[in-house]
């Protein structure tokens, strides 16, 4: 290989709901920060929303506002290939290509499928695919693909989405055993966060903050919005001259990823000798959280508006993206003996 050559890291982004600050936190940044030693790839993973979604003005709401997220938090579409799925004919082609070298077994073992089954098995259901569409069954597939067809080295992702990328890795080793002496798909490999406790935040109920238990803070809800969804955080009812543990609340945890360290170090202090009350401690994270995400804001609204750069920027990533997915394609096709 040449040493000049980068290798190609790609995240791909579900829109299936209004980001928030878990997502800020837990994927954005991350995957942003593992761009600077890679050629990096992101897209709207559009069409994976199916299998869940069927409100089309949704969908398309939830397709701009990622899009528009990432771009806000400092993705610059200069410096890697940004786009949506759905722009990129040649994935779905390949997806027919590779269905025809994935065995069911496999698809059989995939973690969504399965937790599907599980969940009719404890309703007591008779019929364990009840609910299933073939989408969510053959979604490692065209995940695969998605990895596959930008020859992706890397794909950043948490521990719970490892599965996809060894399926990618197993599905081109398929095709590879057959038709590797005209065509030989790189095989990926995951990257995983060393720490992952880095890397994930309370929600307004304490649990980890995740759109399935509706305990998100809006990544970019104006000011008074944000001050009401973080009244709502329960705490403690000490009272507010007595000593409290600041590490036992969301409220402070949230402050410490989001305040600066010298009022993160008071507000502590504070805390722990009594007399300051969690109200005062909620006012200060709606000040930290609104001071650090208000110019992300303007920006994103400003994506967000009807006539913005917005969609000439997607156009712009599906011409670069498809620059490279042509000509794989295409050789994809010469070893299958099609075209």
């Amino acid at each position: 290989m040449d040493p000049t050559v980068r290798k190609v890291s790609l995240t791909g982004i579900k829109p299936t709901g209004e980001p928030h600050l878990g997502n800020y936190i837990g994927a954005i940044l991350p995957a942003l920060d593992l761009a600077d030693g890679y050629d990096s790839v992101y897209f709207i993973a559009d069409y994976h929303a199916l299998t869940t979604i069927r409100d089309r003005a949704l969908l398309r709401h939830y397709t701009r506002s990622v899009a528009a997220t990432w771009l806000a938090a400092g993705l610059d579409p200069d410096r890697t290939t940004f786009y949506l799925q759905s722009d990129i004919p040649e994935i779905f082609e390949l997806t027919w290509v590779l269905s025809c070298m994935s065995a069911k077994g496999l698809m059989n073992r995939a973690h969504a499928y399965k937790a599907a089954r599980d969940r009719n098995r404890e309703a007591g259901k008779e019929d364990l695919d009840a609910g299933v569409n073939m989408g969510l069954f053959n979604y490692p597939v065209l995940m695969a693909v998605d990895i596959l067809i930008m020859e992706a080295d890397v794909v950043p992702v948490g521990r719970d989405q490892v599965q996809h990328v060894e399926y990618a890795a197993d599905i081109a080793g398929a095709f590879n055993s057959v038709y590797g002496d005209r065509y030989r798909f790189k095989v990926p490999v995951s990257v995983i966060p060393q720490d992952g406790s880095a890397h994930t935040l309370p929600g307004t109920d304490g649990r980890k903050m995740s759109k399935s238990y509706g305990n998100t803070i809006p990544l970019f809800a104006p000011e008074a919005d944000l001050r009401k969804v973080i009244k709502r955080i329960p705490t403690d009812s000490v009272p507010v001259e007595a000593p409290k543990d600041p590490d036992s609340s969301a409220v402070f945890t949230l402050l410490e990823r989001f305040a600066e360290p010298e009022l993160v170090a008071a507000t502590r202090a504070r805390l722990a000798a009594g007399g300051m009350g969690w109200g005062e401690v909620k006012a200060q994270l709606t000040e930290a959280i609104n001071s650090r995400f208000a110019p992300l804001r303007d920006r994103y609204d400003a994506l967000m508006a009807p006539s913005s750069e917005l969609d000439d920027l997607l156009v712009h990533g599906a011409d670069k993206a498809r620059k490279h997915t042509r000509p794989v394609l295409e050789r994809i096709r010469d070893a299958i003996g099609i075209g």
